[in-house]
């Protein structure tokens, strides 16, 4: 989806228009693959964006448009695009002392775009004679109008300072956070027409500054009047089944030219057949953005179960803990699971959350997210200090065994033991639950098989749908799954202590189903 430039006062001028395309197949030529020494000929979608880019003007003759943002998935010649964009702003722009700088999440990224324009530049002795181009090691210099393309690392600190008249971002769904991002785009308010170019796939981290300006895409795309300076390119499957053709037609501008269909029908084949590489697919190739990096938990699923649960009616109730302890001053989880009394009813889930007060504010931007809007709403207790406070958690425990029928509460044997004896002394049966595959592959098994016979009812606590939108799985020789806390995308503390008392639950409630004990 392209933006549609809206009536105003703006106007189009075709010649600034033809002279940046043109740009592309005269000067600029394929480095790899089958197309290598061949002209750069834009495919339509890019022609569109080029000519809306640099012919729309302002009534005072400069672009209209400052920031773009191109959304669009691999293979469809978006950093080829953004490489010589790159050589064009440099050379062809009419600015004098121009700064170009690609950035990208890490320095070997960024290099992708720079490297390529660099050969561009080697490959055309008309860019070298006539426009004056030298090519360095981490820069194209045109000495001739005192001007610079540069490649630079990821270090924030180095950044302040510069005066940037085009700044391409590559893949900016891979920033790490948003520091690199700001520094950039405002190092250009000294410019007349400054141009801030990023594209990028999909990701899947929904509080990073690439989600952010693709919400803003969405917003320009809605009401471009209200965005007039920024000209957003999203193409994704929409509500089209990332399985069909149909979505990959949609999804993919450049297809039959740089991406072939039988090449996605083989990826999305894998994607099926693989559940760990289906939210990889379903961002690269049809531009999802997905809840994490390595699928595990279907969200579709998972949000069947956000029916509130009644925490009175559950009083008295047979059930089983799960507890999940922070290191020393994250987020500590405790759950609770309640078997089904009925044919027609699902497993209930009650949770529990702390965090140190201290620095809670600092741990929200560590974290991107608002931990201290959920204490507000309630939906995490902030216990006093800055190191988590295990006292105050087990009197906590303690109250919650006076109101339910605890059976067991299974705990992570590394960091749990300094409360355990106390918990055990108040009568609470205590079970260390190991953490590798022989406990959590049936464990994650069984869960996966709730959520998908919709036989699970979280009630939807937000902190829980986080931890479950952050959890990752890693598989074993044998193909048995378990969270993997190192890949995880953010906090799983709240799916740990479901697993915790899932595989404890199972052992005493025939409803839960087969188990296969022996697979590691």
């Amino acid at each position: 989806m392209v933006a549609a430039p809206p009536k105003t006062a703006y106007y189009f001028d075709q010649a600034a228009a033809d002279r940046a395309v043109d740009f592309f197949p005269r000067f600029l030529r394929h480095s790899k693959g089958e197309w290598a020494g061949q002209p750069i000929n834009l495919v339509p979608w890019q022609e569109r964006i080029i000519r809306d880019v640099f012919g729309w003007k302002r009534p005072d003759g400069t672009r209209r448009y400052r920031r773009v943002y191109i959304e669009v998935p691999r293979k469809n010649g978006k950093s080829t695009m953004l490489s010589g964009l790159g050589i064009y702003l440099l050379a062809a722009d009419g600015e004098a002392g121009a700064e170009i700088y690609s950035v990208a999440g890490d320095r070997e990224q960024a290099r992708i775009v720079f490297d390529a324009a660099k050969q561009m530049v080697v490959d055309s002795p008309t860019l070298q004679e006539k426009a004056g181009l030298e090519v360095y090691r981490s820069s194209i210099v045109r000495q001739s109008t005192s001007s610079s393309y540069k490649v630079l690392s990821s270090d924030v600190n180095t950044k302040h300072g510069f005066n940037a008249h085009g700044v391409l971002f590559d893949e900016l769904h891979t920033q790490p956070n948003r520091e690199l991002w700001d520094v950039m785009t405002t190092s250009v308010g000294a410019r007349c027409q400054p141009l801030i170019i990023a594209i990028t796939t999909a990701g899947y981290d929904r509080h990073s500054i690439c989600y952010e300006v693709h919400q803003q895409a969405e917003q320009a795309l809605a009401a471009p009047n209200d965005w007039p300076d920024f000209y957003p390119v999203i193409y994704n499957a929409g509500d089209l089944d990332w399985h069909t053709p149909e979505a990959w037609r949609r999804a993919n501008p450049s297809l039959g030219v740089t991406v072939q269909e039988e090449f996605l029908a083989e990826e999305c084949r894998k994607a099926i057949e693989t559940p760990g590489y289906q939210n990889t697919f379903r961002r690269l190739f049809t531009d999802e953005w997905t809840e994490q990096s390595s699928r595990w938990i279907d969200m579709a699923q998972w949000d069947l179960g956000s029916t509130p649960v009644d925490a009175e009616s559950l009083r008295g109730r047979r059930c089983y803990g799960g507890l999940d302890l922070a290191r020393v001053s994250d987020l500590s989880a405790f759950l609770l699971l309640f078997p089904p009394e009925g044919e027609a009813e699902r497993w209930k889930v009650l949770v529990w959350y702390w965090c140190p007060e201290d620095d809670i504010l600092q741990r929200s931007r560590r974290d991107r997210v608002p931990y201290d809007v959920w204490r507000d709403q309630g939906l995490i207790i902030a216990t006093p200090g800055n190191a988590t406070d295990f006292a105050f958690i087990e009197d906590e425990i303690i109250k919650l065994a006076g109101v339910y029928n605890i059976q067991e509460i299974s705990y992570d044997r590394t960091f749990a033991d300094q409360m355990v004896y106390k918990l055990m002394e108040e009568g609470l049966t205590m079970v260390g639950f190991g953490q590798g595959f022989l406990s959590m592959a049936p464990a994650t098994a069984e869960l996966g098989r709730l959520l998908k016979a919709g036989m699970l009812q979280h009630g939807g606590h937000p902190i829980l749908r986080w931890n479950a939108g952050n959890a990752v799985v890693k598989q074993d020789p044998a193909g048995n799954l378990k969270p993997d806390k190192e890949k995880a995308t953010g906090r799983i503390d709240g799916v740990v202590a479901l697993l915790d008392a899932v595989g404890r639950a199972v052992l005493h409630d025939n409803k839960a189903g087969d188990w296969t004990w022996g697979a590691r």
